[in-house]
Order: C-alpha cells, then structure tokens, then sequence
C-alpha cells in the first residue's frame, strides 16, 4: 500500500537510516502534540469532525454507478451537462425560431413571479427592450419568456445563441416577442446603450419587445438593466403541485423530506424538478425514500454540471475546487490558492503558454452566487484571538465532499495538476492552509485510498520537514473518521516501518484520532506500545518525545481515561522496558497538562469517586514518584496539580485525598515534604496555601515538625 516517492529509493526491509535522515539531525521547528490536536480541531470542516461524517460517492443500492467509492443511498444522475434555467417541463432548447405556444403555456401555468417582475414587465411595455440581470441558474430564461407572454405578444422568438450585441437589429424583423438568451458580454464585447437604440427602432417598426438575458455583468455600458431575483423555492414547488396534485401542496410541503430539501436555498430549476417527483409521491416507503436522496442526487448531478462544462471558465472552475476544500473558511484564502490551482491547470492543459492570471476580475459575491455559496462577516479565532473575517460557505453543505471526490475520480487528468497543488498547501505557513490540505487529502482517501497515499500521503509522511509529516498524520487521522478503508492496518504497520519519518507520522496520527473516536484508545495503546517493543534503531529525540506525546493524548480521551489508566498499569509489567518506560513517561506528560479537561481536572470530577481509576492513578503516581529515571518530572507534574488545586477546590479534595495513597515508605512521605516546602506559586511567589494543607496531611499531629519554612 504504501509506494515511496520518487526521490527515495523503494526499502521492504527495515534500514538504518543515514547520517542527517534521522529526526534528531533535522532543523526545524516542531510542535507539541497538544498544540497540534487543538490545530486540527480548530481548522477541519465540520462535515468530518461531526456524527456524520461519512459520505458517499457513486454506490447506489448496492451497485457502482460510477468511479466514486463510498456507499450513497438513493439516485444519482451521471452524464453531461444539463442545465434548465425554467420553471416548466423540461424541453429541448431552440436555437432560434418560434417558441411552441403549447410550451409557453404550460411554462405559464406554473410560474411563479420574482419580486421585481411587475416592474420589469411595465419597463418591456414602455421601452420594447428589456436586459434582464440576475444570478446564475436563477430562472432569467423562464422570466424573460413569461415577460413577453404577460404582453400578450402573437408569438415568442428564440433569436441564436450567437447573436453579438451589433447584429441585434437584424434579428427582429419578424413582429411580436424576441428574447436572447445569456448574451455573452466581455471587455471587448460590452453591451451597449447604442446597441438598444438601434433595436428599439426596429422594434417600433415592427410592433415588437425584445427581452435579453445577461448574468452580473460589469459589461453594460450606458445599460441599466432590471434586477431579477428568483422566487422562493417553496413557492415554485406550490405552484407545480397545484396543476400536478390540486388541494394537495400543503399536506405535501409538509413533508421531512420536502421541508429538508427546501431548507438548503434550492434553486428554481432544482426546485421544479423536485416537485415533479413530489407530485408522484404515494406514501410509500420507496417513494420517502426517493425524496430524502434527491438532494444529494441533486448536488451530484451539479458537481459533475460544473466540472464537465466545455464553455466553463478554466479559472472558475479551479475557485469551485479551491472554495470546496476552504468550505466555511476565509474567502480570501479560497479565492488566492484558487488562483494558484488555475496555474497548475494552464500549465497541464497549454504547457506551451505562460500562465496569466488576471489581476481583477468579478467580485467576491458575483463568484459566491455562481457556486452557489454565499459569504457573512464571522469572527476566525487566531493565536491573538477573534479576528473578523469574510467567510464563505457552499449553501448545500455537501457540495464540498461530492466535489472534491467527483474531481479525483470523474477526472483523472487533473491529477497531476491537484497532487501540485495539496504539497503547496501542505508547506503553506498558516495552520489553516496546511489543514485544510489534509483534509481535501482525507476526502480523497475514502474514494481511491492508494492512489491518494502514493501521489499525496507517502510524500508528506516521509518528508524531512515538520510541516508536511503533521499534515501526513492529520490528514490519516481524517480519514479514518470518514471511514476510509485499511486506514487501521496502515498505521499499525508503519508504527514499525522502516522509514523514520512513516513511524512518527503513524504515531502522530494515533495520538490524534484516539480522543475523536475513544473506541480506538485501546488499539491505538497497543500500536504504540508494539513501537516502543519493537525498540527499531532506538527511538531517541523528536521520535521518542512524539511516542510519548502521542500516548499521553490518549489520556485526553474523556470516556476512555479509565479504560486508559489501568492499561497503562498493565505496562508497567511489561517484559521490555522501553513499554514500561512509554507508559510512565506517557503518565508524568499528561499530568503535567493544566490546560481546560486535563487529566487533574477528570480526576477531581470523576476519577476520584471510581474505585478502580482511583487507585490506578495513585498506582501510576507512586511508580513514577519512586522510579529514578522519572522522579524529577514526576515531580514537577506534581507542581503543575498543586496550581490547580490551589485554583479549584475539588482539584483540592482530591489532591488531598490521593496524597495519602502516595506513602509507603518512609523516603515517599520525606521526598513530598521536600517538595512541597520549596515549591512556589505559579507567578513566583511564596508557597500557595493548598501545598500548606497538603503538608498537614503528610504529617499528623503528633509526628508534624513545629512549623512549615
């Protein structure tokens, strides 16, 4: 499974590595487990670390309907592009030529007016001409037609798709309606007001209107077009089950299923769409289940829409990527690395040109509504706290997951150009990039598992540096929780690999998917206890303190600490020592933690009233207070729950309560006296008052020196 990069040559043996490839020989600068887990926790897409975080690719009902892995329940619609941008049944679009009446009229049983249509309708009848602006995909087409109906004009002309903004007059010779369909504007074939006085006199000699369509566009020079804004969804869907389920709509709208689907700013088309389903619905079980995967049908049928659109901008559809794994993240940040995947795409589609990036182009809310995403002021939390940001977010929460699977399956030739991109976010310097990366990687994982650790994973895993080898063990972390297959095995066996770099990786990894799945702390314990028996080369330095750290997160692993504890206890008798000295080094780092939900804290809460974890605790304390080898950092972990004790009064109970438990010999009782006479408060100053009380109990009455210095 796992394939070495290019650089370093294929090892199925274990080797020693060379001078200088050891962790302990690398600058850099590392970071604690801790800091690490809070890195990941603070920057993942929620989807992952949520319940449900497992999604699906193409498996349907058992069968595979397409190169996605993963398991999805319900319909999925694979093939080309299919855009409706009406209300109505669907229908083949006429490049010119006379709209069917009977389409116009079943088009007008069912459509619902936006809000600015009245006044859209009496600006046609005044003025002939007409630019309809909207957002895309927003039922412009449907408007315009219905426009022209409202008139009641004799007849409704399609004019060419390839009608330019100067041949506009030559088009409307014959009377009635016209409409243009989405008219391509650019810098250098802008709309212009001369260009609507030269239709507007033909129009007159004709009797006719002419309705054109446009998206946002800053091309419209001297034009000021009317602002369409589609309908609510919920009211196209009670428009089409009045025709299709008269006296029926509200029993129908009040369906999970239906108020679900119409929660998530569905547009007219998906709206119309989803009511013709709906007006088939028999109160079967079959039929429930077919409104419930409509939406993630829906959002399928969309990704594959956008990715395999031929006159869809190359640019535009790097943002989609971009904006898909910085979901919920900063616009800036999606809209600048989308820039830099547009770059790797023109370098793999026209290798014999220089990529251009255009310095400006359209605004932040033009490109959001085009991916169906919108943006909100929100405070990012940062090292030097909140920090407002524009944040984007898809309004379909799932369009993120089926994208980013859709891209590395559906299209294996952007491959090369999306494997440049993640180990240039993997060495970005803002956590957030980095994680993000991992994440995107995590996503692909679950549909092609070796493809993604050959190409991404390996690569990051073995790297010298420190960035890329924690985005390696975030991004193995992420998958397992999206139930990526053989994630498990993997990590198991590179804990022993040969390779320095894969064995912290796969500790790293460990020590940060224990406290998200706390059914794992026990197998991740045996993995990283196996590291230490297997004893390869000595693990000495960054790989030593990383076993370590990585075994103490499992401490942090709320529901399993007990579990936790008395397996540590078990390893205390293990045959090796290396395991009895990674399970009290293990111990002695997570009790010098006194960060919020440290091990101090769980005990004053819980541990202390269960018998078991009690005396386990006092068992581990007592071994590592008398091991030589541990005596000192025991002791200052020690410090670290008498500050908290003197913060908190049931830390204080308990500490009072597992001191006893402490003393055996007469060298234990001497050695705690020691310590808590010399010990100071936190800010330096003299000893806090909890260490006095903590003395009294070393001492009784009888046997107490006169007074504490």
């Amino acid at each position: 499974m796992t394939v070495p990069p290019e650089q370093d040559p294929p090892a199925t043996e274990p080797v020693a590595e060379p001078e200088g490839d050891r962790p302990e020989d690398v600058a850099e600068r590392t970071q604690e487990a801790r800091a690490a887990q809070r890195e990941l926790f603070a920057h993942t897409p929620g989807f992952i670390l949520g319940s449900a975080a497992s999604f699906g690719g193409s498996l349907v009902g058992g069968a595979q309907h397409g190169v996605s892995g993963g398991q999805v329940s319900g319909d999925v619609f694979l093939g080309g592009k299919t855009e409706i941008h009406h209300h109505g049944p669907a229908a083949t679009g006429y490049a010119s030529g006379e709209i069917p009446r009977a389409r116009l009229d079943a088009l007008a049983a069912v459509f619902v007016e936006g809000p600015g249509f009245e006044a859209a309708l009496a600006r046609l009848r005044e003025e002939r001409v007409l630019v309809l602006s909207g957002p895309h995909a927003a039922g412009r087409y449907a408007a315009a037609q219905m426009l022209l109906h409202r008139l009641g004009v004799p007849a409704v002309h399609a004019l060419p798709a390839e009608t330019t903004p100067a041949a506009l007059p030559a088009q409307l010779a014959r009377p009635g309606g016209h409409v243009l369909r989405d008219l391509p504007l650019t810098r250098n074939r802008p709309l212009r007001d001369t260009h609507l006085y030269a239709a507007v006199d033909q129009l007159k000699k004709t009797d006719g209107h002419l309705v054109v369509t446009v998206e946002n566009s800053p091309f419209l020079l001297g034009v000021t077009p009317a602002r369409w804004a589609p309908p609510a969804a919920e009211d196209v869907v009670r428009a089409h089950l009045s025709v299709r389920r008269p006296g029926e709509a509200a029993k129908l709208l009040a369906l999970a299923p239906v108020r679900d689907f119409l929660a998530r700013g569905r547009r007219p088309a998906e709206a119309a769409e989803f009511a013709r389903e709906l007006a088939q619905y028999d109160g079967g079980a079959e039929a429930d289940a077919r409104l419930a995967d409509f939406g993630q049908a829906a959002v399928e049928k969309q990704c594959r829409s956008w990715l395999s659109a031929p006159d869809s901008d190359l640019r535009e559809k790097a943002f989609l990527i971009s904006l898909a794994v910085f979901d919920q993240a900063p616009y800036v940040l999606a809209a600048e690395l989308a820039d830099r995947l547009f770059v790797h795409f023109q370098q793999l589609q026209h290798p014999e040109q220089p990529p251009e990036i255009p310095v400006f182009g359209p605004s932040a809310t033009d490109r959001l509504e085009r991916a169906r995403a919108e943006g909100e002021l929100r405070d990012e939390p940062t090292d030097w706290g909140p920090v407002p940001q524009f944040m984007a977010r898809f309004r379909e929460e799932r369009t993120a997951r089926v994208l980013l699977t859709e891209v590395w399956t559906g299209h294996p030739s952007a491959r090369p150009a999306l494997v440049a991109w993640l180990r240039e976010l993997a060495r970005d310097g803002r956590p957030v990039v980095r994680t993000r990366a991992a994440a995107a990687a995590a996503l692909l994982a679950t549909a092609d598992l070796p493809s993604t650790i050959a190409l991404l994973v390996d690569g990051w895993a073995v790297a010298k540096a420190f960035g890329p080898r924690v985005t390696a063990a975030n991004a193995l972390t992420l998958a397992q929780l999206l139930d990526a297959p053989a994630v498990l095995r993997l990590l198991t066996q590179w804990c022993t690999d040969g390779h320095w770099a894969r064995r912290w990786t796969a500790i790293r990894a460990f020590g940060l998917l224990a406290p998200l799945r706390p059914e794992l702390a026990s197998p991740a314990l045996g993995a990283l206890a196996g590291r230490a028996r297997a004893d390869i080369s000595g693990a000495t330095g960054a790989e030593a303190d990383n076993l370590i750290e990585s075994t103490a997160l499992l401490l942090s692993v709320g529901p399993r600490r007990g579990e936790m504890l008395s397996e540590l206890v078990g390893l205390l008798y293990d045959a090796t020592p290396a395991v009895r000295a990674l399970a009290l080094n293990a111990f002695v780092r997570a009790c010098e933690n006194a960060e919020e939900g440290a091990l101090v804290e769980w005990y004053a809460d819980t541990g202390m009233y269960e018998a078991d974890s009690a005396r386990d605790l006092a068992t581990l304390w007592r071994t590592a207070l008398g091991d030589r080898a541990h005596t000192r950092q025991a002791l200052n972990a020690l410090h670290a729950w008498v500050h908290v004790a003197q913060r908190r009064p049931d830390a204080a109970q308990a500490l009072e309560l597992l001191l006893p438990a402490l003393i055996v010999e007469a060298a234990d009782r001497d050695r705690l006296d020691h310590e808590l006479r010399s010990m100071r408060a936190e800010d330096g100053g003299p000893r806090p008052p909890v260490a006095d009380r903590l003395l009294e109990l070393l001492w009784p009455a009888a046997a107490a020196p006169s007074t504490f210095p």
